[in-house]
């Protein structure tokens, strides 16, 4: 990785298509999908992962938020804070801010496990040139039924599993029952549970299958749903519209993340090789609600509205 802030994930940070049965067809852009489907732009406001303005959030997070919605953003999909809770907020006043700057919160990340930096990783520096300060963070594994429930409070459609250990079979079986435990806890409080994954979730564990298929595999459909990372899938080599036709309705959430061609730089939105037009073509297969543009620590808010120009002219 050549630069902190344009290739750190969030895994190191905090720990071409099938077809259906039935038989599916390519489109000519996401307007004509539009009318065949039933999906328009108007019905998928653009949204922005948190952690894309990670400094910038815990500086000043009602100045980021202006900013944000300024742009036009309109969906937010939190992450942990320096400032602890919901940057620094408790789960209600943080959705009065965000809903009184004309956006809604739909979707937050929390670890899958007690956070614990990768071997040979540190933390990185604030605009300050000193280490950044990590606040104790609740996790799946240990408060699951609390963090469903500070979600629900503030009204979320969404909680999501941001990483979790999946290095070794004991660690996927681990991740899968807190996936299960955490998915009903979800439904009980009337929200959905789902794991985002990053590109290390597609390589085999102990010679058998990657962690990726035995979570597909292993936890209820309805329970357990996915937030797909078009970037770090791309890395992986995946093709996220063969894994949509291959698990229809199981993708709900996207994250809209662009990355070179050295498939190691991530970059942004419409600057890289991730093919945003003809994944979003099946984005009813997918079973798509909400998506969220996201560049892991972007350098600035310049980046954060050359993503959203970006988007909007593909998705034209």
């Amino acid at each position: 990785m050549k630069t902190m802030r344009n290739n750190i994930n969030r895994r190191d940070f905090l720990t071409r298509a099938g077809a259906l049965a039935a038989g599916t067809f390519m489109l000519p852009s996401l307007a004509e999908a539009a009318r065949q489907t039933g999906i328009t732009l108007a019905d998928k406001p653009v949204g922005i992962q948190l952690f894309t303005v990670f400094e910038k959030m815990n500086n000043d997070p009602k100045g980021t938020l202006e900013q944000i919605a300024k742009i036009g953003y309109k969906e937010i999909e939190s992450a942990f804070s320096t400032r602890g809770k919901y940057y620094g907020y408790e789960p209600k006043e943080f959705k009065a801010l965000v809903e009184g700057l004309g956006m809604t919160w739909r979707a937050h990340h929390a670890l899958g496990a007690p956070f614990k930096l990768p071997p040979g990783r540190k933390l990185p520096t604030g605009s300050d040139g000193k280490p950044i300060t990590i606040p104790p963070m609740k996790n799946l594994r240990d408060n699951y039924q609390e963090l469903v429930d500070d979600a629900a409070s503030a009204g979320l459609s969404y909680l999501v599993c941001a990483s979790t250990p999946v290095g070794t079979t004991d660690e996927i079986k681990s991740s899968i029952e807190v996936f299960q435990k955490t998915g009903e806890a979800a439904k009980k409080a009337g929200l959905q549970f789902a794991y985002h994954n990053h590109a290390t979730e597609f390589d085999p564990v102990d010679g058998g299958k990657t962690p990726y298929e035995l979570v597909l595999s292993q936890t209820d459909k309805d329970l357990v749903k996915m937030e797909l990372d078009l970037a770090w899938a791309t890395k992986a080599k995946k093709d996220p519209v063969a894994l949509f036709n291959e698990h229809p309705g199981r993708f709900p959430l996207w994250h809209v993340k662009d990355i070179k061609a050295d498939l190691s730089t991530i970059t942004a939105v419409g600057t890289g090789v991730v093919e945003f037009k003809r994944i979003f073509e099946a984005a009813q297969i997918a079973g798509l609600k909400y998506f969220f543009v996201e560049y892991d620590l972007a350098p600035g808010i310049e980046t954060v509205e050359t993503c959203y120009k970006n988007l909007q002219k593909i998705l034209a």
